[in-house]
């Protein structure tokens, strides 16, 4: 990677082509016409996931090449900020050597708070001392992205209150019960509130690092760095990754017993009054105790089982749609395929042939 900054561990190939002939391309908007550095402050939070830090710093430094391969100078300024000048990650296999401890740091025009690891809570208060000097910066001007869990560290500041958010789709429950007054959007890839940026799962991050460099720079820009780094720029949606696993993770003991009962049988035809009399709760009551508990209404929470067990015939059978339709309790094909491309952005088919190699009949 460029600069001084080593990531002990992790060697990079940092010669980039010639891609464009001097003055080939703009690189920068028109509307762009003053040119200054923009300075990008990557926290390295204790337990970072590395790839979170050096994925950004690798992306914003290849722009400036970028541009310097056009005649146009570099636009990013990139700085690693810690607590400490190393941080030790990943079980202590890497040490990252950052640019400066937070009393040190440039004023930033862009905080990256990278993906934490390992156990939530006790992540967060590792990393305490971010949350008031992230506030003041945004307070200030500067702009925030938040990768993956990294949505975790932003949401303790409290900027992200009445905002929407996205995060790993497996942290999801764990995220409305810390902030509840915080809008996951779970299926996101991306979400902008305008100064605050968030992104969802793992290498999703890649496709907010790309809506950055498409803002502060151009779009053709941005297409270059997601083909040099052989990314999808419009991924939108993390659904058809996510895996439904039950919202159990809340204090109504009764719902849980409901959930327990409707996984075990999901394939039959299950009503809400039927569930209301066999647990002995008027149906207006057991509708919202459920949705309050799962997030779900008892309706969605059905659906969703039924395409997460499609989802897994598709992704190893041999079973043709419509077999897989009954196998799961739908009767009516258009429903079936209408619920599943709503719950996961693809259409059963489309999933079985990105997920299943196995030749199977339509």
């Amino acid at each position: 990677m460029y600069g001084s900054t080593s990531i002990r561990g992790v060697v990079y190939d940092t010669r980039f082509p010639y891609l464009y002939r001097r003055g080939s391309f703009s690189g920068l908007p028109p509307h762009q016409t003053r040119h200054y550095m923009k300075n990008v402050a990557i926290l390295v939070p204790e337990t970072a996931v590395i790839e979170a830090v050096a994925d950004p710093r690798y992306l914003f430094t290849a722009v400036n090449e970028f541009l310097k391969s056009a005649g146009k100078d570099p636009l990013f300024k990139v700085q690693l900020v810690g607590l400490s000048k190393e941080v030790r990650v990943t079980e202590g296999i890497f040490s990252i050597h950052v640019d400066a401890v937070l009393s040190e740091a440039q004023r930033p025009d862009l905080i990256i708070i990278p993906a934490i690891s390992g156990n939530i809570e006790r992540a967060i208060k590792l990393n305490q001392e971010f949350l008031p000097w992230i506030t003041e910066q945004y307070e200030e001007g500067a702009e925030v992205a938040s990768l993956c869990l990294g949505a975790f560290i932003l949401a303790s500041t409290g900027l992200l209150n009445g905002k929407t958010c996205s995060t790993h789709w497996l942290f999801a429950n764990e995220f409305r019960e810390m902030f509840p007054d915080v809008d996951l959007a779970a299926a996101k890839v991306v979400t902008d509130n305008g100064r605050i940026y968030t992104s969802g799962g793992a290498n999703s991050y890649w496709n907010l690092l790309l809506h950055l460099v498409e803002k502060y720079t151009s779009r053709e820009l941005a297409i270059l760095a997601s083909k040099f780094f052989v990314l999808d720029i419009d991924k939108m949606s993390q659904s058809p990754f996510s895996i439904f696993k039950g919202q159990k993770v809340h204090n109504d003991p009764d719902i849980v017993k409901v959930q327990e009962f409707i996984e075990s049988n999901y394939q039959d035809k299950i009503t809400i009054d039927m569930l209301s009399e066999k647990f002995a709760i008027s149906r207006r009551t057991f509708e919202r105790r459920f949705k309050k508990a799962t997030n779900n209404t008892v309706l969605e929470y059905m659906q969703r089982l039924k395409i997460e067990a499609a989802k897994r015939q598709l992704e190893t059978g041999r079973k043709t749609v419509n077999e897989v339709m009954y196998d799961v309790g739908y009767s009516n094909i258009k429903a079936f395929r209408d619920v599943f491309k709503k719950i996961t952005s693809m259409s059963p088919v489309d999933y079985r042939n990105k997920y299943n190699k196995a030749e199977v009949l339509n």
